[in-house]
């Protein structure tokens, strides 16, 4: 963590409080656009959004510099999200791993390596029939550039878990595309 972070805590801590705005605005639409892409409702994502770092300002003596402040927020962003779509009725498309067996990564990696415009379109839907876990992995890895370490951190499982539940989600979206395209 910045030193600079790390000093900035410890003012907070010491009755500063005003000083927590520095985090705000550092992390604020980071992590709002992150809950957004989990929650895929903006005026939710918007109320997580504020509660998250509620949470973080309130518990804030807890953390322990283990990782990096975004990573902390980050997974408390998480657990929120995950807390607010699990009460939520949502459809989400489960295959059976049979579906998986006779694709091969290269299969997979073309498609999702296109970048057109109508294979963007179809990946963006199929993120969509994913649930929270799912989209949250991606988004995580794939758009904020996060390394494995850190997403496995964020999400609460090892790495290699990680690692494998990215390569099984990416066959799943390739599959939902294929089945959209028909």
């Amino acid at each position: 963590m910045k030193h600079d972070e790390a000093h900035i805590i410890q003012e907070i801590l010491n009755g500063k409080t005003n000083r927590y705005e520095y985090f705000l605005d550092k992390y604020g639409q980071q992590v709002f656009a992150w809950v957004a892409r989990i929650v895929s409702c903006q005026e939710d994502a918007e109320e997580l959004t504020q509660d998250v770092f509620l949470k973080a300002f309130q518990q804030l003596s807890s953390f322990k510099a283990e990782s990096s402040f975004s990573t902390w927020i980050y997974r408390i962003a998480y657990n929120a999200a995950i807390s607010a779509t699990r009460k939520q009725n949502h459809d989400v498309l489960h295959l059976d791993d049979a579906v998986f067996a006779n694709l091969s990564d290269a299969q997979v990696d073309e498609a999702l390596e296109d970048e057109s415009e109508e294979q963007l379109r179809r990946l963006s839907q199929a993120m969509e029939k994913l649930n929270a876990d799912e989209r949250a992995l991606l988004t995580l890895y794939y758009r904020e550039e996060k390394p494995l370490a850190e997403v496995a951190f964020i999400l609460g499982m090892t790495e290699s878990n990680a690692k494998v539940k990215l390569h099984r989600i990416r066959k799943k979206l390739y599959v939902i595309m294929k089945q959209e395209k028909r």
